[in-house]
């Protein structure tokens, strides 16, 4: 092994070992969500407007708490998101990176055939060289935008969900995804 690649492969095993720190919660030790977590974003997501139905509010914060914990059994959900990362990419697990996380949720939600509720999707540090992207789905009122909405984490906790107003999670600058698919197009041509 060359001196490059050693350093390389140092490098690799302590950010691996320093994010390990960070220990997610294997997916058999995640506790089902209260039916008092239930109501508490129900009610956040009745608060995005009054033309939301309850019974879909309702509906939409169970599936949003109680898929991910399905979806973490189902991926094999034993480290922390960017650990599990490192195995998917591997292919040592079958999946569980945030955009699959998010498409999953986004495809389940979607079945309920809400009325009241719009899905959007959005993603974060798309500009960033430094932050891996991360991508998620957020809810809002009908007519509104995604920064009106609540977003909708599973990755961020390993299947715990994650949830809050767009705006006020500042961990994550979120873009809508397409905007941020249109500007990679426009890069990706520039670059021919």
């Amino acid at each position: 092994m060359t001196l490059p690649r050693f350093f390389a492969a140092l490098l690799l095993l302590v950010a691996t070992l320093a994010i390990g720190g960070c220990a997610g919660t294997p997916a058999h030790e995640l506790q089902p969500p209260s039916e008092t977590e239930i109501a508490a974003l129900a009610q956040e997501i009745r608060s995005l407007g009054p033309e939301i139905a309850p019974e879909e509010a309702s509906r939409a914060a169970r599936v949003s708490l109680e898929y991910p914990l399905r979806l973490a059994q189902a991926y094999e959900i034993e480290d922390a998101p960017y650990i599990h990362n490192i195995k998917v990419n591997q292919g040592l697990k079958p999946r569980g990176l945030c955009y699959q996380w998010a498409d999953d949720l986004e495809a389940r939600l979607r079945q309920e055939g809400f009325t009241t509720l719009k899905l959007h999707r959005a993603i974060a540090n798309s500009e960033s060289a430094l932050r891996i992207e991360h991508s998620t789905v957020i809810v809002s009122a009908p007519g509104d935008g995604m920064y009106e909405g609540i977003v909708l984490d599973p990755w961020r906790n390993g299947g715990k969900l994650y949830w809050g107003p767009v705006r006020e999670d500042t961990r994550y600058p979120w873009l809508p995804r397409q905007e941020v698919f249109a500007r990679k197009r426009l890069q990706r041509q520039a670059a021919r």
